[in-house]
């Protein structure tokens, strides 16, 4: 057994097996059914699962290695983005070179789409897909986790509570990170907060920074961080299918002081992420980290000003933060009337105002605030202001 099995991803030679194991998946093609015909699932399921089962195998037949098996689904992909989408646009891939990898460090909002998006603009840039980082927590389905594994996912281990057996997994995560972009010259994604930012406040987890030393800490902490080519990444959703669900989690927590998930939670949120309306999406590559940090406290900051800088603002941010009880009158954020066509700002106005009326009037202000705060983030960074 290598170093690395419990994690990583499944490589070419291991791709037949894991394919003809979820095609004999009754969950998994339990799940098929129903996303592809959901009016029919119940009553039908039993004779449709078998035909899915056997048109999946003739249309896999013959793929052999995990990058014919991306080039396969890709199509699937675009599509799924084009429904759900106004259109993906991406700044800063041109920079990346072939040959070489990179640790891309995101903003965290959706649970699949944001690896996803990253993936869509560095695969049609033609360049390879980075390695994507997932929490064991998502994984409690043996055919989600060979999904994940068959898409260049790796594990990470989130459910475990001995203090000794957590420094152990992350010290075995952070010498994967490392081998996959010094020795196999495979980029990683990773998020840079454990969880979504529901509320909007994209901040890096200094604990994050710190793990990416662990593995090497007898080199210089700065030295290893630009050994990693640490590339932020800014990923922006106009909308955010999953913004009622987080308002109801935000409004229980400011309430109670606790929230409890209810089992199946993260895949209803996986699936209405994926094939929700988002609006327009935006991902932005900033330059990878060139300057010597001493500490995971500065580094956090200089992510933090690059993430939240690179942040697109869509009318809906500038209309959420108008109606914000929080909004910062110091940093004087212009009207969204000041910056947008009126006819755009027309369009944003009604959805917006749909996707309030929608939600109950107690989990509003958490609503508002989910938009509103990459607005004050990203004018804290030109001010000059963010700590």
């Amino acid at each position: 057994m290598g170093e690395f099995d419990a994690i990583r991803p499944y490589d070419d030679s291991e791709v037949p097996a894991v394919l003809a194991r979820l095609l004999g998946d009754k969950a998994f093609l339990d799940i098929l059914t129903h996303f592809r015909f959901p009016r029919f699932a119940g009553a039908l399921g039993w004779m449709l699962k078998p035909l899915i089962a056997h048109r999946l195998r003739r249309e896999f037949a013959g793929i052999t290695s995990v990058a014919t098996l991306q080039d396969k689904v890709e199509f699937y992909v675009d599509h799924t983005i084009e429904r759900a989408t106004d259109g993906v646009t991406y700044t800063g891939v041109e920079q990346f070179k072939s040959g070489s990898a990179y640790l891309f460090l995101a903003n965290h909002r959706d649970i699949v789409m944001d690896p996803a998006f990253v993936n869509y603009a560095i695969y049609h840039a033609g360049l390879p897909t980075p390695r994507i980082a997932i929490g064991d927590n998502l994984l409690q389905k043996p055919f989600v986790s060979d999904l994940m594994r068959l898409n260049k996912s790796f594990i990470v281990h989130r459910s475990i509570i001995g203090r000794r057996e957590k420094m152990a997994a992350y010290q075995l995560l952070s010498a994967y990170i490392s081998h996959s972009i010094r020795n196999d010259c495979q980029s990683i994604w990773i998020a840079q907060a454990e969880g979504r930012a529901k509320d909007g406040d994209d901040r890096t987890e200094s604990a994050i920074l710190k793990m990416f030393h662990m593995s090497r800490k007898d080199e210089p902490f700065g030295e290893v961080i630009r050994s990693l080519n640490l590339t932020p990444v800014s990923i922006s959703y106009e909308y955010d299918p999953c913004d009622q669900a987080k308002a109801r989690e935000l409004y229980i927590r400011a309430t109670t002081g606790t929230y409890s998930k209810v089992p199946g939670e993260d895949d209803a949120s996986i699936a209405k992420g994926i094939t929700g309306y988002k609006g327009r999406v935006h991902v932005n590559f900033a330059a990878p980290i060139c300057e010597l940090f001493e500490d995971t406290k500065q580094l956090a900051i200089e992510m933090d000003r690059q993430i939240l800088g690179g942040y697109r603002l869509f009318p809906v941010h500038y209309l959420a933060y108008a109606q914000w009880s929080d909004a910062n009158p110091q940093l004087q954020v212009p009207l969204a009337a000041d910056l947008f066509p009126a006819e755009e700002l027309a369009t944003a106005q009604e959805e917006w105002q749909r996707r309030l009326d929608a939600c109950p009037v107690e989990h509003r202000p958490f609503m508002v605030k989910q938009y509103a705060t990459p607005v004050r983030n990203q004018y804290l960074v030109k001010a000059g202001l963010l700590r």
